[in-house]
């Protein structure tokens, strides 16, 4: 499956939509599908928000995907290149009331997904997210 959106916030609901749709349709359970959402959500919010510096439209695909038992999802993009693998661990020894806002976006997708792997080509950027289907992420 393939999702084409512009670079504005309120289209990442549109995603989350299409995302619980073809969850439902292969039979992922909500937990999982959830998953999906939040990761989605945290990457897409980021892109959008940090990664173009002019007001001019852009779109970003993403693209959904069962290989070999995991779902894997490919988000390209042509935003400020971002290598998710460079971004500092976030401080967790800290009180939350302590800590600066942020931060904890790429953590918490590491968290969701089973791996991730990014690539910059040609200004285009690409992050394939993958996790695994178990069966207990099946719903009955």
């Amino acid at each position: 499956m393939e999702i084409r959106i512009a670079n504005r916030i309120p289209e990442i609901e549109q995603v989350c939509e299409k995302i619980e749709d073809f969850g439902k349709s292969i039979g992922l359970d909500q937990k999982f599908i959830f998953a999906l959402h939040l990761a989605l959500d945290e990457i897409l919010t980021n892109i959008i928000s940090y990664g173009y510096d002019d007001k001019k439209t852009h779109e970003i695909i993403v693209n959904l995907a069962i290989d070999k038992g995991s779902l894997v999802m490919e988000i390209e993009d042509d935003a400020h290149p971002f290598n998710p693998d460079q971004a500092p661990q976030p401080d967790l020894d800290t009180p939350l009331q302590q800590r600066k806002i942020g931060g904890l976006g790429i953590y918490l997708v590491r968290n969701l997904m089973d791996s991730l792997r990014y690539e910059s080509s040609h200004g285009k950027n690409k992050l394939t997210l993958m996790k695994q289907i178990k069966n207990d992420d099946a719903s009955n």
